[in-house]
């Protein structure tokens, strides 16, 4: 059920790092990218608590927000 549900978001991000991503510069501040920890997150934690801290980790790219090395929890 859990990976029925999370499913749809996982295309999602597939398709942004196929088509999309590819075509913008590389300026990700962190390692992993935020794209391929929000992946991570929803496999390992659910659409809840995956989504929220993927929705965390994508508001805190910004010139001011945080850098480096940044796994999953």
């Amino acid at each position: 059920m859990k990976k029925l549900l999370i499913a749809p978001f996982l295309i999602l991000i597939k398709v942004y790092q196929t088509l999309i991503s590819p075509l913008t510069p590389a300026t990700c501040r962190y390692h992993p990218t935020c794209s391929q920890y929000s992946k991570e997150a929803l496999q390992k934690h659910g659409l809840i608590k995956g989504g929220w801290l993927a929705l965390k980790r994508i508001f805190s790219c910004h010139p001011w927000g945080g850098s480096g090395y940044d796994p999953v929890p």
